[in-house]
């Protein structure tokens, strides 16, 4: 069966008389069974519950036909289904996938039930002054939330379905109830993540968070050498402590992901911080798009250009396969150059949040999945509780106490705006690869303040990365460099 006529026998399904009706019917609460109408189902399917009310039990036949028919669609046998959603960060993931077909149908790209991501600034206050910051944090003039506030706040994201949650900064390690906040996200069975420099990660900080219930620990390295990167993150001696910090981290049993903002500051180093990487044992390396936001605008003469950029991600790509760490990047034109590269037979198709296999008949699901998730797979959270598209992205589109998630979900027009790949301006909305990539609409937002602009890091944006260069002046100044496979690899 072509991957074309699994989608279409998909959407046949869902799009039937009374079925996104039913599905939306799921996500009601049952107070007999003190949880959604869709877990308690789930758990009756998976044998996890021995009994259910009337209409769980009723639901559960319908998660049960829904599920043979993806299944049946995309080779995966029910026991090997069974297994893998009795895992409940799956289970999570699951609910929000079949919410999202009753919400918006089968669309393209995907639009889960709820984010499957938020990332929390929970905090301001940092230890560091990185040159880059995108929440130029540091200060403490923000009005931020207390532990029982910020107890209520993962409440409402529990129960929208949000599946992983990512406590960032500032610097999230500086706040005294941080262990508290993670206990109470992990109780609803989120997966819980971190993102820090690593300067606070000492033998015994990382027990603890291992027992509250951290999964995955984002550490960003901005350099190989103290040099390089103290001087980026504006506080000597850091570089040390960050990598005795990962070291800690991998020997806690975290996944650890080493994050690193490329720019001209560090791109020569970028082979060096992989091998560093690779040593370390961290199971990702991330290479971060640079963003003209928070501190970040300040800097901007140090971003890649278009040429920079797609030889980087040409350089990763072949590096990927043959590193003992998987490399992936936010910028989402990492898909474009693996499919470029590798033609029909790529199989392997990167994202920022993960490198697919997709052989055969699937590979097409990568229209679906692929491309910048701002508004559609994650948002992002101000530590008052304002909503923002995505950390970078710096345009506050209601608050989680103020207004209805799931009406900003479902009819918010920005929201909507950015899950639509064929109204974006030229050349992304006339890209072949728009599905799979879209651009990145933080950057089209930083540097044109409209989300709906092409990412002028795209060699396929080129006229609207010349216009950049009458814009600002002293930017890219190093334009007319060699080819950096032969000058820097």
């Amino acid at each position: 069966m072509e991957t074309v006529s699994t989608i279409q026998l998909l959407r046949h399904f869902v799009e039937a008389p009374g079925t996104r009706a039913l599905l939306k019917g799921l996500s009601s609460y049952c107070n007999r069974d003190k949880k959604s109408r869709l877990e308690a189902a789930l758990e009756l399917y998976l044998g996890m519950r021995d009994d259910a009310c009337l209409k769980c039990k009723l639901a559960e036949k319908s998660i049960s036909a829904l599920l043979k028919v993806g299944g049946n669609a995309f080779g995966a046998t029910e026991e090997a289904m069974k297994a893998k959603f009795k895992d409940p960060y799956w289970r999570r993931g699951l609910m929000s996938v079949i919410k999202g077909l009753a919400l918006f149908g089968v669309t393209k790209p995907f639009v889960p039930g709820a984010p499957f991501q938020v990332v929390w600034n929970i905090t301001y206050k940092c230890n560091l002054r990185c040159k880059h910051c995108y929440a130029e944090a540091g200060t403490s003039n923000y009005n931020e939330m207390g532990t029982e506030e910020a107890k209520r706040c993962i409440d409402k994201l529990a129960e929208w379905g949000v599946v992983i949650l990512a406590f960032s900064g500032g610097e999230p390690l500086v706040r005294r109830d941080i262990l508290d906040l993670v206990k109470h996200s992990n109780g609803y069975g989120m997966y819980t993540a971190i993102a820090t420099n690593g300067v606070l990660l000492s033998k015994e900080r990382c027990r603890d968070l291992r027992s509250a219930g951290v999964e995955y620990l984002q550490i960003s390295l901005d350099g190989a050498t103290p040099e390089t990167h103290d001087t980026f993150r504006g506080v000597p001696g850091m570089f040390d402590r960050t990598v005795q910090g990962i070291r800690n981290a991998v020997a806690e049993g975290f996944f650890v992901n080493v994050a690193t903002t490329v720019t001209h500051h560090n791109l020569r180093e970028v082979p060096k911080i992989i091998d560093l990487c690779e040593s370390l044992g961290v199971k990702w390396f991330m290479m971060y798009n640079f963003i003209p936001t928070g501190r970040g605008r300040f800097i901007i003469e140090n971003d890649l250009s278009p040429q920079e950029r797609e030889e980087l991600l040409q350089l990763l790509w072949e590096r990927l396969k043959k590193s003992k760490v998987s490399l992936l990047s936010t910028a989402p034109q990492f898909a474009r150059v693996a499919l470029q590269i590798e033609g029909a037979g790529c199989t392997k198709i990167p994202s920022h949040f993960l490198n697919s296999d997709l052989p055969d008949k699937l590979r097409y699901l990568s229209d679906f999945i692929g491309g910048c998730g701002a508004g559609r797979f994650y948002i992002a959270m101000n530590p008052n509780g304002d909503i923002t598209p995505c950390v970078f992205f710096p345009m506050v589109v209601g608050n989680i106490f103020k207004d209805d998630l799931e009406a900003l979900w479902t009819d918010l027009r920005e929201f909507t705006d950015l899950r639509r790949r064929d109204t974006l301006k030229e050349h992304c909305g006339v890209c072949e690869y728009r599905y799979v990539c879209g651009g990145c609409r933080a950057r089209a937002y930083g540097y044109f303040g409209d989300y709906s602009s092409p990412d002028p890091g795209c060699v396929l944006n080129q006229e609207s990365y010349n216009g950049l260069l009458n814009k600002y002046p002293l930017t890219y100044k190093y334009k007319n460099l060699e080819s950096l496979k032969e000058k820097v690899y």
